[in-house]
Parts: structure tokens; C-alpha cells; sequence
């Protein structure tokens, strides 16, 4: 018989023994961990997940694929632990737009009527003209996406479901979810949803209603304007009516008898409204305490950027504050009662993978990483600082190459997804040197735009002192250095590297009643690693190599302009 969760029988667990379930659903895996109450991650598991690719600018995902992928990580993860000691659970996934029927059944959102594919992923970009119909109405809400809505954002992906499904699969859509959204329905059966991914993907506004109840964050005439009268007909139904919590607050019953099942983990156990990826990455890094020399102590001038695939910089402040070009002002989507500004890159992780895996120096590479038993990443510095002994710094490498790294659109502050990438400096070099030149002129570009980003929010209110960086790529020495010189300013790393999982964890406590607010919550589990400063030597190199990048792509503007 499946064990039920009481809260009453935790009563003499020991503090120190308190554990958490954290789930990340990124692009193309799921991470899980067991983190204990001062926010360590002492177990953890991960299986990849199934993604497919039907044309170049289609990623599509399925819910069944991840929820069986998360369920054998959760099993893994706490397989070793005392189950008893588990007091909650959060989950956290990448803002993917999840399309079922009125019995919780997948429907399919591919071309080729693949019944299992029903997830349009973040990633995909078949919605640009639908998100330039949107744009094109003026309306009061894309106010609040930076004045543009993204192809990544859920109604015009939603609008292209309209257009391009067949009738039938269309009218088999009950619910639309994002994807965080569809991981505690499973876990508990509820279709409450989350305010952070209703802010931030459905353009709800939250801040409408500081009660959150009722459905006054939906504004009709946004979602009759662009063609979707039917939701407004319906009461919203479709998008999930009228039951909102806020990211960490506990779900119906906790977890439902066939999630327990299916995850081998107590009925009842407490499960927290979830969090975009990004958003917990935010929550899980921003509020480490650091030393007071850095003048960052306040949250608000802190920026944190969750660094994978694509990239995402988190800005928050007590008052809204409107930046074109970057989504929100959102009320209270990560941090309670602090309005969130979101910057970003559409491929970051991606632009790198890129750049390496077409170089004809690629398989070279991977041999020679092998055989010095490093990773490709450790193999590239290496080359370069061998290659930079004449030089005063391996920065200067790049003196005369130079890349535009929006080789998926611009995400912010351009907001452009038509944008394209950009490579000058090309020579008929192919061997291993050159590769590790193009692989630092692509890192230096990719800081360069989080520069524009921070330049953008500073100038419209905020005032960013450090940066606070969590992620994949924060474990690359050279991206998360090169960030530091490019910016001008401190960065913070975190104790934990998977600080995403950190930030579910956070979610895991405060919906377990461990603590009193997620702020409690956050300075107690967050911790600060290693600070990173500037480089003085290169600032001069990185001026200059930030007027080139801002030149690229008026120049791309010109060319645009000479083909018209």
C-alpha cells in the first residue's frame, strides 16, 4: 500500500534531516535532486528526454516521453534516502506550450498529426508571423512583453494551432498548459495555475488583482483582437479559468494516488505551485548573501542570469518599470511582491554547440579532448592560451574577427527573431586554432549582448551592481570570465551549480510550511560560491570589441535595406 503523508507524523524530524524533491524539465532532459534545508543537493538523477525536429524552425516535445523520464529520475534520486524525511516537492520546466483533451490526454501540435507530440518547445519559431499579426494590433498588454511579443510566448503559438490544425484536433484542445504548469497537474490533478507562467507566457496580468482569484487578469479584448473570441466565450476555460496561485504555495491535496504511484513517493506529500526554469534559476541564485565590498546587497541590483541553451536575465525592482525590447514589467513571477524585467537570449548554449559542431576542426577536436582526458571546453582555453603567448591576453585573439551571435533571432532588447548571426574575419584556415578563435569570438559576442541587455535596463530605472550567474554554462571558466570583462562588472557564482534545482527546492520548503516566506526560504537555501572581477587589462580590447558589435548589426540593417 502506497504510504500517506502526514504532516503531523514529521514532527520530530530533526531540522538538519529535512528533505526536498526539486524536478527541472529543461530542453532535452530532466534533472532531479533531493536537497536538504540549507539548499545542498545531496542526490541526484537526470534521463534524457525525447525531442524532435520535423523542419528547421519546429521542436517539439511530449508529455507522456517526460512524464515517464521524470518519474524514473524522482525514483533514482530518492532511492537512497529516508522517503520519511521528504517534505515536499517543486517542479520547475522550460516555458513550452502543452495541448491536451478534457480528459487529460495528449493532442497532438505537429504537422504530421504525431499523437505523442504535443508540446510546441520554447525553441520553436514556427510562430513569427502569428507573433507579427499580435504585434501589429498595438494593444495595451504587449505593454508588459517589452512592446513586442515573442514567437516563444504562448498565444502565437497558440494562434498557429488555430490556423494550421485541422478542426477537429483543434476542438479536441480542452486546455492549453505550459509546461511547468502540466508537471503539477499530474503530480496532483489540480489545473490551478501558476501566476508566474501566466504572467509571463499568457500575458495575464497579475498585478491587475493583487488578490489573486477570479479571473480579472485575463483581458478579453487582447484575446478577441487577435482572433481567439473563443476563450473570451468560454470564460477562459481553455486557458485554464479562473484558479491562480503564486509560485511555492501548495496544490489541492498534495500529491494525487496514481502521481504517487507513478513516482514511488508518499499520497499527500505537498507540491508547490511551479516555476518557469529561468525563474527558479533566478530564485534559486539571486538571494545569496555576499560580502558588502561588492554593493550589490540588495536584491535590486542584482541580475541573474540562467545560462543554458538560451539565456535569461532576471532584473527585479519594487516598482514596474517598462524597458522596450525586454518582457515585463511581471508582478510577483519569481521573487513575491518584486516586479520582474526578463532580458534574454534565444540561443546561447545553442549559438556555442553550433559554431563548434560544423568547424571542419570539430572531430579533431573531440580526439585530441580525449586523448589529454579533458573536456572539448578545457581542450579550446588551452589552445588558446598557447596560442596567445606573443599576446598580452588571449582576448586580443580575436582583434580581427568578430561574430553577431543572433543566429536564432534577438530575443532582447532588439526583439527581433528575424534576425540572423554574423561571422567577419573568415580566412582559409580550417585547423584547430581557428576553431578556438571563432569559439572565443562567439563567447565574446554573446557577452557583448548581455552588455546591450544591462545598458537597456539600467537606462529605463534599474541599476545593475553584479551579476549572479547559474546554469550550464556557468560551469565554462571562459564564458562566465568573459562575461565579467565584457560588463564591467563583479560576478557571483553560486555554492551549488544546478542552482535551477535549488530554486525548485525553495519552492519544495515554503510549500511544506518549513519557513515562513520564500525571502526566508531563499536566504537560507542560497548560497554564494566564487566571485569573479573584471580584468582591467582588457577593458580598452572589449570597448572597442563592443562598438563592432553594435556596428554588425546595423550593418545587417543596411543590408536589409539594399535588398528591399
Amino acid at each position: 500500500m502506497q504510504p500517506i503523508y502526514m504532516a503531523g507524523n514529521n514532527t520530530d524530524i530533526d531540522s538538519g534531516a529535512y528533505l526536498y524533491i526539486a524536478v527541472d524539465v529543461g530542453t532535452s532532459s530532466v534533472r532531479t535532486a533531493v536537497v536538504d534545508r540549507e539548499g545542498r543537493i545531496i542526490e541526484y538523477s537526470s534521463e534524457d528526454i525525447s525531442i524532435w525536429q520535423p523542419s528547421p524552425e519546429l521542436y517539439e516535445l511530449s508529455s507522456e516521453n517526460i512524464w515517464k523520464c521524470l518519474c524514473s529520475a524522482v525514483r533514482k534520486a530518492c532511492s537512497k534516502v529516508n522517503k520519511g524525511n521528504i517534505r515536499g516537492i517543486g517542479f520547475d520546466a522550460t516555458c513550452s506550450l502543452v495541448a491536451l483533451d478534457k480528459h487529460g490526454n495528449p493532442v497532438s501540435i505537429t504537422p504530421n498529426k504525431a499523437t505523442n507530440r504535443n508540446i510546441i518547445l520554447w525553441l520553436d519559431h514556427r510562430a513569427v508571423k502569428e507573433a507579427e499579426i499580435i504585434n501589429t494590433t498595438g494593444h495595451d498588454v504587449l505593454k508588459f512583453v517589452g512592446g513586442k511579443i515573442s514567437p516563444e510566448m504562448q498565444a502565437p503559438k497558440i494562434l498557429w494551432c488555430k490556423k494550421n490544425l485541422e478542426e477537429e484536433r483543434w476542438k479536441d484542445i480542452s486546455v492549453f498548459f505550459d509546461l511547468p504548469e502540466f508537471l503539477t497537474f499530474k503530480a496532483t490533478g489540480s489545473y490551478t495555475r501558476s501566476l508566474c507562467s501566466l504572467v509571463c507566457k499568457f500575458n495575464y496580468m497579475g498585478h491587475s488583482s493583487q488578490q489573486i482569484n477570479g479571473n480579472s487578469g485575463w483581458i478579453p479584448s487582447f484575446w478577441s483582437g487577435i482572433g481567439l473570441s473563443e476563450f473570451v466565450e468560454d470564460d477562459f476555460r481553455i486557458l485554464g479559468g479562473n484558479s491562480v496561485s503564486m509560485p511555492g504555495k501548495p496544490l489541492a491535496h498534495g500529491l494525487s494516488v496514481q502521481a504517487a504511484q507513478d513516482l514511488d513517493l508518499p499520497t499527500g506529500l505537498p507540491v508547490a505551485t511551479s516555476l518557469i526554469d529561468a525563474h527558479a534559476g533566478g530564485l534559486g541564485v539571486i538571494g545569496a548573501a555576499v560580502k558588502k565590498e561588492l554593493s550589490c546587497e540588495s536584491l535590486t541590483s542584482r541580475l541573474a542570469i540562467i545560462s543554458g541553451t538560451s539565456s535569461c536575465h532576471m532584473a527585479i525592482d519594487e516598482q514596474p518599470l517598462f524597458v522596450d525590447g525586454v518582457w515585463g514589467p511581471y508582478y510577483s513571477a519569481m521573487v513575491p511582491d518584486l516586479w520582474l524585467n526578463e532580458g534574454g537570449q534565444s540561443a546561447t548554449g545553442k549559438v556555442i554547440d553550433h559554431i563548434l559542431e560544423t568547424h571542419p576542426a570539430w572531430t579533431e577536436l573531440v580526439e585530441k579532448a580525449k586523448q589529454s582526458a579533458c573536456t572539448v571546453y578545457e581542450k579550446l582555453y588551452s589552445i588558446l592560451e598557447e596560442s596567445a603567448q606573443d599576446q598580452e591576453h588571449y582576448a586580443l585573439l580575436t582583434n580581427d574577427y568578430h561574430v553577431y551571435p543572433d543566429f536564432h533571432g534577438n530575443r532582447s532588447p532588439i526583439a527581433d527573431p528575424t534576425l540572423k548571426g554574423m561571422v567577419t574575419g573568415l580566412t582559409l584556415t580550417n585547423d584547430l586554432k581557428s576553431l578556438a578563435v571563432l569559439y572565443l569570438a562567439t563567447i565574446q559576442a554573446l557577452s557583448c549582448g548581455t552588455r546591450q541587455i544591462i545598458e537597456r535596463l539600467n537606462s529605463c530605472g534599474h541599476n545593475i551592481k553584479a551579476i549572479f550567474i547559474c546554469g550550464g554554462l556557468s560551469k565554462n571558466p571562459l564564458f562566465v570570465q568573459c562575461h565579467a570583462d565584457v560588463t564591467g562588472l563583479p560576478l557571483v557564482l553560486p555554492r551549488e551549480t544546478d542552482s535551477v534545482l535549488v530554486g525548485s527546492a525553495i519552492l519544495a520548503a515554503y510549500a511544506a510550511g518549513d519557513f515562513k516566506t520564500m525571502k526566508d526560504a531563499m536566504a537560507c537555501m542560497s548560497s554564494a560560491g566564487n566571485v569573479l572581477h573584471p580584468n582591467s587589462s582588457t577593458k580598452r580590447f572589449y570597448e572597442k570589441k563592443y562598438q563592432v558589435f553594435q556596428k554588425m548589426y546595423q550593418d545587417q540593417l543596411d543590408y536589409r535595406r539594399i535588398m528591399c
